[in-house]
């Protein structure tokens, strides 16, 4: 059928047949002299050595990384010495994990490439944050850097406001969001904030961007995640253990004409993501919400049907989030509230985190008789409303 010229295509939304395995994680810094070139090449060395394979086994790369430039995926397989067959360069931000997913399994589907490592990876200098914030958007770098409004706190504290007034939520509400991730992150090593915070803690934290304080604001770091995307039958001759995807889904620039950014595209795709899979969200027992800000954790959580919309605080005072809690463990690992934000805060952390729990292999406590779990992106959210949004559901394989 022809429209306009254009002939309309039928695509399945299956991705039966892909399977992820060998999540790594190169441990996070503060800071760091390396680059992100740097950061990914031993993300990758890592992925050689847990699936017990060769460079050369890997023909596809998808890569996410702020300071990766001028370099890119291409100067990379240079760089590592190997050849690709297939290579993708993803920068949506806190979406770019489960979009490089996306690209990858189609590419395994379409038999355009074998094996695809996707990895998200930085460098951190210390001079380099007034870099970073001084060119979050082009409209943050013209009209708010010069006047000292740099970077995305003052956009997710107008977020935030926003949300407070129209739906009653406290700094406590976001609070028990904080103090849950860092309940988790005590139990992973690799995390950079373990030690215990309390709600008198949080609540008497710096001032940042009112209404945020301190331990609202994610810790930008060096690091890097990454896990490969193969077929179920590469995967099983491996020996490896693994995960499927049962549904994966991304909207970008959704409901652009509302005054303030308090819908994500998720609230409209949620529920084909769940038809996708042939569940409901009672049936995911856990969730990897990206979280630069309390705030859009709960409009993740929202967004994903894990409560009605608006109804965002009263879940979080009836729901423990913790991994032991009996309630919905989220950010099992600790989020990037307190792990830390690497990789172009590209949301692999979360990503990473669900394929370990899957294959009984968590950074931190494991998530009792976990079947499946949903991972949610958020990213390239400019001055000038720019938005990005990913979801997949992923379940356990063999």
């Amino acid at each position: 059928m022809d429209i306009c010229g254009y002939r309309s295509v039928t695509v399945s939304k299956s991705y039966s047949g892909v399977a992820l395995l060998a999540p790594v994680t190169v441990a996070y810094r503060r800071h760091a002299e390396q680059g992100a070139a740097w950061f990914i090449g031993q993300a990758l060395k890592e992925m050689l050595s847990v699936a017990g394979i060769e460079k050369h086994d890997i023909d596809g790369l998808a890569v996410s990384s702020f300071s990766l430039a001028p370099d890119t995926t291409v100067t990379l397989a240079e760089y590592f010495d190997t050849t690709l067959r297939w290579a993708e360069q993803v920068t949506m931000g806190g979406a770019s994990a489960v979009i490089a997913l996306r690209r990858a399994a189609r590419a395994i589907q379409a038999g355009e490439v074998e094996m695809v490592a996707c990895i998200g990876g930085d460098g951190h200098r210390r001079e380099s944050f007034a870099e970073l914030v001084s060119n979050f958007s082009d409209f943050s770098r013209r009209a708010a850097y010069p006047y000292g409004a740099a970077g995305p706190n003052g956009v997710f504290s107008l977020i935030t406001r926003a949300y407070m007034d129209a739906h009653g939520a406290t700094r406590e509400d976001f609070g028990r969001i904080c103090l849950a991730l860092r309940e988790n992150a005590s139990h992973n090593p690799l995390a950079l904030l373990r030690e215990p915070l309390t709600m008198e803690d949080y609540l008497r934290a710096r001032p940042i961007a009112e209404p945020l304080h301190l331990y609202d604001c994610v810790m930008p770091c060096a690091g890097a995640e990454g896990f490969l995307v193969t077929s179920i039958e590469r995967a099983q001759g491996l020996g490896l253990p693994y995960v499927t995807v049962l549904a994966a889904e991304e909207r970008h620039n959704a409901y652009r004409g509302d005054p303030v950014q308090l819908r994500l595209g998720g609230d409209g795709y949620g529920q084909t993501l769940y038809e996708g899979a042939d569940i409901t969200p009672a049936d995911i027992d856990f969730v990897q919400a990206y979280d630069d800000y309390p705030v859009i954790v709960l409009l993740q959580l929202e967004a994903f049907g894990f409560c009605e919309p608006g109804r965002g605080p009263e879940f979080l005072r009836a729901t423990p989030l913790t991994c032991d809690g009996g309630g919905l463990p989220l950010n099992t690992c600790g989020g990037q509230l307190s792990a830390g934000q690497a990789g172009f805060a590209g949301g692999f952390l979360g990503l990473t985190e669900a394929i370990r729990q899957l294959t009984d292999r968590p950074l931190g406590k494991g998530v009792a008789n976990a079947r499946r779990g949903l991972v949610s992106g958020y990213g390239i959210v400019n001055y000038d409303r720019g938005i990005c949004t990913a979801a997949t559901i992923l379940e356990r394989g063999g």
